[in-house]
């Protein structure tokens, strides 16, 4: 299955993390014209970060937990095809690699068929207690990243 690529990334740089979810539409999703409610994505989208946040130890607790929130910069989103009711889907979400202290992930939603039916990505900032904008990672998430580009994780 082809991801759509937003952020452009370096031969030297380490892999995507990726992490898929897979859900069937609810009737509670769709907008009078019986396709997805356009808004719906963005959940769906968070969903598959969070999961792949949680997954690898760097879920919004794990930044909490370390004096960091990461709301969100920037979201966008292209829709291919429409969803309907009861289809099954996957949701991609993949990390991609930044020196800086922000998160860049992209998303793709494929149906069982494997059409590729919507793609997107978000951009989150790290902000301190004192809301503040980090310009370094935090310790916690520095040592992921080292571990991440020496293959370590994935």
């Amino acid at each position: 299955m082809k991801h759509h690529a937003y952020f452009k990334t370096a031969a030297e740089t380490p892999p995507p993390l990726t992490l898929s979810i897979t859900r069937a539409v609810r009737f509670d999703e769709l907008d009078p014209l019986s396709i997805v409610w356009h808004g719906r994505y963005a959940s769906w989208f968070e969903e598959a970060r969070m999961a792949l946040g949680d997954h690898y130890g760097f879920g919004y607790l794990d930044f909490f937990n370390h004096g960091v929130t990461i709301p969100l910069k920037k979201f966008h989103a292209d829709f291919n095809r429409p969803l309907t009711l009861g289809l099954p889907y996957r949701v991609t979400a993949r990390l991609c690699w930044n020196e800086a202290a922000r998160l860049d992930y992209e998303f793709a939603i494929h149906n069982a068929d494997g059409e590729l039916m919507s793609t997107g990505y978000s951009v989150h900032l790290m902000i301190d207690r004192a809301q503040g904008v980090l310009v370094a990672k935090p310790p916690f998430f520095e040592d992921f990243c080292r571990r991440w580009r020496r293959g370590e994780v994935g």
